[in-house]
């Protein structure tokens, strides 16, 4: 079994949060499920929930009707959810890795 201790979960701006309060209710059931997974697993959480992309950026991956990315990072002992996006392509999009990477340089 895991042993991890919880981590706090912040999201870095209204952004985020505006993006989770319009998923649809099943969907966003799921998102909140597999947020308060991070949260308990943190480090730990692995495939198929999360994996990592590049420089100390984290992809949540919530997958049903709907492919839900939420990007995020650890920093000074808390969990950050940086940017959120419905995935319609096999890559992400460059765009929303570099809004991720400038919200990550806001907090740091």
């Amino acid at each position: 079994m895991l042993e991890c201790k919880n981590m706090e979960i912040e999201t870095v701006n209204k952004n985020i949060d505006d993006f989770l309060k319009n998923l649809e209710p099943t969907t966003n059931a799921r998102t909140l499920r597999i947020i308060d997974f991070l949260s308990n697993y943190n480090y730990k959480l692995g495939l198929p929930y999360s994996r990592s992309l590049h420089d100390g950026l984290f992809e949540l991956r919530i997958i049903g009707k709907k492919q839900v990315r939420i990007i995020y990072c650890f920093y000074n002992n808390k969990i950050y959810l940086l940017h959120g996006f419905v995935k319609k392509q096999n890559k992400i999009p460059k765009k929303d890795i570099d809004l991720a990477i400038e919200r990550k340089n806001l907090l740091i």
